[in-house]
């Protein structure tokens, strides 16, 4: 699945290329996504002007005319591909996906002047989804926390929210409505930074290690959106470009190898938390 860092690359990608674009025509081929695309779909999105594309946590946001707004979730196995018009097989932007449009699963097709915006999902947990007002949009991110690099995500917040839970720190960052936007990746990633063992209870922290959390997932998904994100199964912006932050990885896939950090002896192992794959250095995050 995409993390902020991916989805972030995507959407200053698409802000540039369909920017100020008037959608022609919508087809649907396949309503029966994670949530049911509405009958009125086509209808209310014909002939919409694109504003702009922003991004809240690893949500899409299209910001159209006429207070109205199209969220999209690319879930498990989504992709967005822009076909040109006079290219009908050619894709320039795929999320874990190749550069040639896929023959399958291709379920919602945005008609502009010069090209095609292909929404494409073998797994359909990825959803789109309307919203036809500011009020609504607000309500609708109720449900996810603050993302690391908003200024809401505070060491005072943290400290609240880790009161007397015993739940492990590695799932928390992976708890979305504690904080947004960071994935299994990243998760571990910034563990190995704080030097802190996955499986510590989140109680259980101290304030010091709370400050290097909030510090070092900033860090990294800055850094990560700085190297385009991570191609770990070929991930392409839209102008074909890998990512390369998985240059970077300190723990993530580096099973067996040793820790990079400086002075540490250790090596990086692999255990499962709540069915996941987190790596972390057997030495420095003991």
């Amino acid at each position: 699945m995409p993390e902020l860092p991916e989805v972030e690359i995507v959407k200053q990608s698409l802000d540039k290329k369909i920017k100020f674009q008037k959608i022609n025509k919508v087809l649907v081929r396949n309503r029966n996504l994670r949530l049911k695309v509405p009958k009125n779909f086509e209808l209310i999105l014909k002939n919409k002007k694109i504003n702009k594309i922003s991004r809240k946590s690893k949500y899409l946001i299209f910001n159209l005319t006429k207070n109205t707004f199209l969220i999209m979730h690319l879930g498990m196995s989504g992709t967005i591909h822009l076909n040109s018009n006079k290219n009908s097989n050619s894709t320039n932007t795929s999320f874990y996906g190749s550069l040639s449009l896929p023959k399958k699963h291709n379920h919602i097709v945005f008609f502009f002047k010069k090209f095609q915006l292909i929404y494409n999902d073998p797994r359909r947990f990825g959803f789109i989804k309307i919203i036809n007002s500011k009020k609504k949009l607000g309500i609708f991110f109720n449900r996810v926390g603050p993302e690391p690099l908003d200024n809401k995500f505070k060491i005072n917040y943290i400290c609240d929210y880790f009161r007397g839970k015993k739940k492990c720190i590695k799932s928390f960052l992976l708890d979305q409505k504690f904080v947004s936007g960071i994935g299994n990746i990243y998760a571990s990633e910034i563990l190995n930074y704080s030097k802190i063992n996955p499986f510590k209870q989140a109680k259980k922290l101290s304030t010091i290690e709370i400050k290097k959390i909030k510090y070092f997932s900033k860090f990294v998904l800055n850094k990560a959106i700085q190297k385009g994100g991570s191609s770990i199964r070929n991930f392409k912006n839209t102008k074909g470009n890998s990512g390369n932050y998985q240059n970077n990885f300190k723990v993530y896939q580096r099973e067996n190898l040793n820790c990079l950090n400086k002075s540490c002896h250790g090596k990086i192992i692999k255990k499962n938390i709540s069915k996941r794959s987190t790596f972390f250095c057997n030495n420095c995050q003991n």
